[in-house]
């Protein structure tokens, strides 16, 4: 990762407790992740390991982030506020930041209640186009093609189609998308389901091949919420004329 860049005189101000504020950001949207302590050893093991640690003062002990659901955080840069109270990280987000499986912890608003006389600002809880729970699976999967595409060890289903090629991964797309058009005609419910699951995973073997992650797909997906169809025409338009 890169250097810490700080402007001006001073040291790193940390509290009594020994801890100072980090904000993650994503370092291609610029939309912020989230909000941690750090202490001086979660800084120190973020700088030397690329990844981000942080200090978790209800469990009293130092973290990975990610250590656990695997939605890791690779550090650019950190930067330094103008105090020197306050880090920012600019990150590369794997999945999502939120615990609860949204892509940034900040998907609530706060909006004043233009109707009530109270001066006070209300909270209301209405998520933006996040990534819930569900990805985690997606993302783990994805994880398992990569390696098996690494690897490819004997036996394996997804080596055997990286061996045999583009052509024989697009074959089977086309294949598995016809089936999913007889399930539909069929009414079969389950159906849908399974010839759904083999649709989406042989896609994401194509994914694997072209080295295209989820996350860029799921920042296709954060692009297109909330626009109206003339816009997205105007949009897909341009992107055919560049290719």
């Amino acid at each position: 990762m890169g250097a810490i860049v700080a402007k001006g005189p001073g040291k790193l101000k940390f509290s009594k407790d020994g801890l100072i504020p980090a904000i993650a950001q994503d370092a291609r949207s610029g939309q912020v992740l989230m909000m941690a302590y750090m202490n001086r050893e979660a800084l120190r093991q973020t700088v030397e390991t690329g990844f981000a640690h942080y200090y978790s003062r209800s469990r009293g002990r130092l973290w990975k982030k990610g250590e656990e659901s695997g939605h890791v955080q690779r550090v650019g840069e950190v930067r330094v506020d103008c105090d020197g109270d306050a880090l920012l990280l600019q990150v590369n987000q794997q999945t999502a930041a939120c615990h609860l499986g949204y892509r940034s912890c900040f998907f609530r608003r706060v909006k004043r209640d233009l109707s009530s006389s109270a001066p006070v600002m209300e909270q209301v809880f209405r998520p933006e186009a996040v990534y819930g729970p569900s990805s985690h699976i997606l993302d783990t999967v994805y994880r398992t093609i990569l390696e098996r595409k690494k690897r490819r060890p004997p036996g394996s289903y997804v080596a055997s189609l990286f061996q045999q090629g583009e052509e024989q991964i697009l074959r089977k797309i086309a294949e598995e998308a016809s089936e999913v058009l007889l399930s539909v005609k069929g009414g079969r419910r389950q159906a849908i389901v399974h010839e759904v699951v083999d649709l989406w995973f042989h896609t994401m073997v194509l994914l694997g091949a072209y080295g295209i992650t989820l996350d860029q797909l799921w920042g296709e997906f954060q692009a297109r919420v909330g626009k109206r169809k003339k816009e997205y025409t105007k949009r897909r338009a341009r992107r055919r004329k560049r290719n």
